[in-house]
């Protein structure tokens, strides 16, 4: 079932490399980290959530807004394949009714904070920034060639926007929901900046991303994309 419809665009995507065993109380019941190359990722996404409706109904003053999230990569077996997906730290959002709504039907750790973004697109360049205030302002600022170029099999590209479900851990229970999009072009990034404090947005296990290098930073476009209603699997 239909649970949301929106557009996903503009995402900007920070990649670090992280030791697993920061991710482990995080890791749902039933799901194991997914290494790419051997490597544990976490990212940092931010972008622009459009045309929002929510069970078909646009709801008012909510429809088009930024969002910042933590996020890390999973699997679960199923049969005899895998279901490929994504773990929240924290997801955060400018307008308190979206986090209620949020954890509250999708058990999620929705955070809502004052949020801007800016946006120059033209012939040669995309810049994108995205900031969000906690107790001082946090961004991630992209710069990046306009011309869009198709996802490549197998890069890391693919590896970190191909992870299609989304896992949820309350307590001992675990939920799955799903996420269908396309497959997204992306843009070759030439510049960014970082103003984000890890420690203080997501505890202490995480400011060792604080003064660490990303593994790299990607701008994808984004497309349409579903959310299906979520189901407990434990």
């Amino acid at each position: 079932m239909k649970f949301l419809n929106a557009e996903w665009r503009k995402l900007a995507i920070i990649n670090y490399e992280i030791n697993p065993e920061v991710l482990l109380k995080y890791l749902p019941i039933g799901t194991e980290l997914d290494f790419y190359k051997g490597k544990c990722y976490v990212s940092l996404v931010g972008f622009m959530f459009l045309n929002t409706k929510l069970l078909g109904f646009t709801i008012p003053f909510h429809r088009n807004f930024e969002e910042v999230n933590l996020r890390f990569y999973v699997k679960k077996k199923e049969g005899n394949g895998w279901k490929r997906g994504v773990v929240f730290i924290k997801e955060i959002v400018p307008k308190a009714a979206l986090s209620f709504v949020a954890n509250s039907i999708y058990k999620e750790n929705y955070k809502t904070m004052q949020m801007k973004n800016s946006m120059k697109l033209d012939n040669n360049e995309i810049y994108i920034k995205y900031s969000w205030k906690d107790k001082k302002w946090n961004s991630v600022e992209i710069t990046a060639e306009s011309l869009a170029l198709p996802m490549e099999n197998d890069s890391e590209f693919e590896f970190i926007t191909e992870h299609y479900w989304g896992f949820t851990k309350k307590g001992n229970k675990t939920s799955e929901y799903e996420v269908c999009h396309p497959k997204w072009d992306w843009y070759l990034v030439k510049n960014h900046h970082l103003e984000v404090d890890f420690k203080t947005l997501y505890g202490k296990e995480f400011d060792c991303l604080n003064n660490k290098k990303p593994l790299s930073v990607m701008l994808a476009e984004g497309s349409e994309i579903e959310v299906r209603t979520k189901k407990y699997l434990i």
